[in-house]
């Protein structure tokens, strides 16, 4: 008889539209198990969030953190609430917390174009996005989140830190990632992305990178600037593979990078580290939309196959791979058909018909 392994999911919904997107990932997981069977997913919901703070005063609770810890993968729906701030101004981000808790030191947000959405570019190569952006989680200028030199009410200075360990991990993270893209038939070609023409401590990231890359004798590699990557993200997204970058950095480009697909809601991401990892679509909390069910989970999905997809990968579980594979393509057959128009496109597609249509992709329908 063959066994059936057992994985457990720390899920974390969150605030706003991270708990609605969160319900239909929740349902496909389950459909998924039917579909593909041989696994069993402990789908285990924990609170936390910026409203929960507003509720208990702990945004981040002791409960929820030693859960994660347990877990073989963390799901996040959104974190965050405009009206919830720290006393010096800044919004409540726990998520931000688990990446320093768990040193999650490589954020992955892939960019693809999915078949049968219209493209806000008008070039006909729109359609060849498909890159990865790789941003540095546990240094660069987020390093001064709480440790800001605040000299009363004349200046404030936040201190940019960049060490050789952190970078040469995260950018051996990005060329393994372009190795295994360019065994899948991909460019291969791993980016730097920096502003060493100014600051040391970038020309002192480059330097670190291209040691790194070194040892990749098979990739193609280069570095750039990060102004003249903003332009030519939005000029010829097309001839990017796999970047890499301070946090920052990939922090703004990942944002840009989405709008070449059409939004936020079309972004997955992954939060990854050597033992722990975070799933998470990268937009907010969107509390304008919030019960309005104009939701787009499409992000939230495919981090889902992320999820899968690293879990499969680092237990070695040929039966969860699957899933991630069998997810992927329900949700290209979902699109593909031309029947779904999120609002952010200008159509009328919410949360309920995008999740409707990728289950019954998945052959599952209620």
């Amino acid at each position: 008889m063959t066994s059936t392994s057992s994985f457990r999911i720390a899920v974390l919904p969150g605030d706003g539209i991270g708990v609605e997107v969160t319900a239909a990932a929740l349902e496909v997981l389950r459909a998924l198990e039917a579909r593909v069977g041989g696994f069993t997913l402990a789908l285990e919901e924990h609170p936390i969030g910026a409203q929960h703070y507003a509720r208990t005063g702990s945004a981040l609770p002791e409960s929820t953190l030693r859960a994660c810890e347990q877990a073989d993968v963390m799901l996040f729906g959104a974190g965050g609430w405009p009206d919830v701030r720290h006393v010096d101004g800044t919004e409540l981000a726990p998520q931000l917390d688990l990446r320093m808790h768990f040193e999650l030191y490589a954020g992955v947000r892939p960019i693809r174009a999915l078949t049968g959405l219209p493209s806000p570019l008008s070039s006909p190569r729109a359609a060849e996005i498909d890159f990865v952006l790789v941003r540095e989680q546990t240094e660069g200028l987020f390093f001064a989140r709480g440790n800001s030199d605040v000299r009363g009410d004349v200046e404030v200075r936040d201190t940019m830190r960049i060490t050789r360990a952190g970078t040469k991990r995260v950018a051996d993270f990005a060329l393994r990632l372009g190795a295994r893209r360019k065994a899948r038939g991909r460019p291969g070609r791993v980016t730097c992305v920096d502003k060493a023409n100014v600051f040391t401590s970038m020309a002192f990231l480059r330097k670190v990178f291209e040691e790194c890359a070194s040892t990749f004798p098979e990739l193609e590699t280069d570095s750039a600037y990060v102004d003249a990557t903003a332009l030519n993200l939005v000029m010829k997204p097309w001839t990017f593979d796999v970047m890499v970058t301070e946090n920052m950095f990939g922090d703004i480009l990942s944002d840009l990078s989405a709008g070449l697909v059409g939004g936020m809601g079309m972004a997955p991401s992954g939060d990854i580290g050597d033992r722990h990892a975070l799933f998470q679509p990268a937009h907010g909390s969107a509390p304008d939309i919030v019960g309005l069910g104009k939701a787009n989970p499409t992000a939230m999905l495919l981090s889902v196959v992320m999820l899968l997809e690293w879990l499969g990968e680092t237990r070695d579980d040929a039966k969860v791979l699957e899933a991630g594979n069998v997810l992927a393509g329900a949700i290209e057959q979902a699109f593909g058909e031309k029947k779904l128009l999120p609002f952010e496109f200008g159509g009328s597609s919410g949360t309920a018909d995008i999740t409707r249509a990728v289950l019954t992709a998945l052959g599952h329908t209620k």
